[in-house]
């Protein structure tokens, strides 16, 4: 899993992707595919696909455009394989859809 997958998958299914860096930063991949850092003040001494190969927990926090705020639903933490299950599960094989006959 790369950060262009984790790019995608925020942009198709509308989530803010956060996982922790091993400074103790985090990363958050926004809905419209950007990867940010916050507090990030200057050029970073790491690398996020490296960062990003070693995070195990994730949060997916789904955007509320367009929702209503009592139908949004609330964060939740998943794992590396879960989330490497979605990542793939929006691959151009997947996607396809059976031609009606």
């Amino acid at each position: 899993m790369r950060l262009a997958d984790l790019r995608k998958l925020a942009i198709r299914e509308q989530y803010g992707i956060r996982f922790r860096l091993t400074n103790g930063m985090e990363c958050v991949v926004t809905e419209h595919g950007i990867a940010e850092v916050p507090g990030l003040k200057g050029v970073p001494g790491f690398n996020l696909e490296e960062e990003l190969a070693s995070a195990e927990k994730f949060v997916l926090e789904p955007c509320a455009l367009g929702r209503e705020k009592k139908a949004v639903p609330q964060p939740r933490s998943i794992s590396r394989e879960d989330l490497a299950a979605m990542v793939k599960s929006l691959s151009p094989a997947a996607a396809a859809h059976p031609e009606e006959e």
